[in-house]
This record gives structure tokens, sequence and C-alpha cells, in this order.
């Protein structure tokens, strides 16, 4: 029986435990890719080796396979990309000039689980297409998320890392619908920690205050 799909972003080296292995590296790389372009001509599979090998100083011929089996062994089958389309050609045989070259893009999943990457910049866009895209999602619970992103963007991304880690580590079965329940249950230990801060500080008096402060001026 073959093994079922995995998704590999936060997959380290057992003796390096900071260093993220290959296969995590390059399934990050496409899932930037794919959520931050909006060419088609720089969403196919060959665009994305280019642009990676590119970044890293190597050959795209040699990734190519790679990003292929990325594609399609665990990111399409997992359902967090979809083929979003064909590129016409207007070279080579004339079979794959008819079928043309097909182009990917994020799914609703997808764009959950980039949101947990902090190579992206500019991941509230991101944010503002998932909730417009999203069913039977509370509310409530989105404008939560939205005001939280507006004063503590880093916080607010920290805990969606910590959702879709659980997603990795098969904690979760599936990341979809978002709830709230779910997203502060995976999240526990880094709500706790702010928690116990947030009301710390709000009950420090004025001096107290100011000392906490300087002392985190020193983190960028």
């Amino acid at each position: 029986m073959k093994d079922a799909p995995r998704l590999a972003i936060f997959e380290t080296f057992k003796t390096k435990q900071e260093e993220l292995t290959g296969e995590a590296q390059r399934q990050r790389a496409i899932i930037v890719n794919l959520a931050t372009q909006t060419n088609p001509s720089q969403m196919t599979r060959t665009a994305i080796a280019q642009k990676i090998a590119q970044e890293n100083g190597t050959i795209w011929k040699n990734i190519y396979s790679g990003i292929f089996r990325d594609l399609d062994e665990i990111l399409i089958p997992m359902g967090i990309a979809i083929e979003a389309g064909r590129l016409p050609l207007k070279r080579g045989p004339k079979a794959l000039q008819e079928k043309g070259i097909p182009y990917y893009q994020l799914t609703q999943k997808g764009l959950l689980v980039s949101l947990a990457l902090d190579e992206i910049i500019g991941r509230e866009k991101i944010l503002e297409k998932f909730f417009k895209e999203a069913k039977h999602i509370d509310k409530d619970f989105q404008e939560e998320i939205e005001t939280l992103l507006k004063f503590v963007p880093r916080f607010t991304y920290s805990l969606f890392k910590g959702y879709v880690r659980a997603y990795c580590e098969g904690r979760l079965d599936n990341p979809l619908p978002l709830n709230q329940a779910k997203f502060i249950e995976e999240s526990d230990e880094i709500i706790r920690i702010q928690k116990e801060f947030l009301e710390s500080f709000v009950n420090m008096g004025k001096i107290e205050k100011e000392k906490t402060l300087n002392f985190l001026k020193s983190v960028n």
C-alpha cells in the first residue's frame, strides 16, 4: 500500500534540527511562488524550477524532476495546489502544442498553508484573499484575526504557523474549515505566553512598564 502524501515544509535534518531538508525547502519555494505570482507563464513547472534555480545559483534542469514530483505526488493530491489551466505552445511536437503546458495555483488549503511561511512578504494580501474565498467561517473570528494582524502581525502569523505545523505533523486531518476552537487549541502554548505577558504588562506600574519596554527595544 502506497504511503499517503505528506507535506514536508517543516522537516529538518535529524542531526541539524535548525536546518530544513532539501525537500522542505523545495516545497516551500513552490508554495511561495504560487502564492506570490499572478502571471500564468510564471506558474508552470519549468518557470518555477527556473526561478528556484536562479535564487539558489543552480541549474534548473537539475531540480525540475523534484518540482514535478512535489506538484504531482504531494501538493496536488493533498489539495494544496491545482492545475489552473494550460498555456498554448507555438513550438515543439504538435500533440504538445495542442495540449499546452499546465500552470498551477494554490487552493484554499494552499493559501492557508502559505500563511505559515515567513519567506512571503505581504502575507496580509494572502489572508485577505483566504477570507474572501473562505466558506463556513465565523465572521467574529475573522474580525478578531484581522484585528490581531493589524496590531501584532508576527504574533498572528505565529498562530498560523503553529496551526499548519499541526496539520503537517498529522495532529489535524484537515486544516479546513478554519474554526476558532481548532485554531486556538493547536496554538495553545503560544497564546498562553502572549496572554500572560499582556495581562502582566497591563497591570505593571509606570516604571515597570518603562523597564520592560527598554528591555524589549533590543529585539528587532
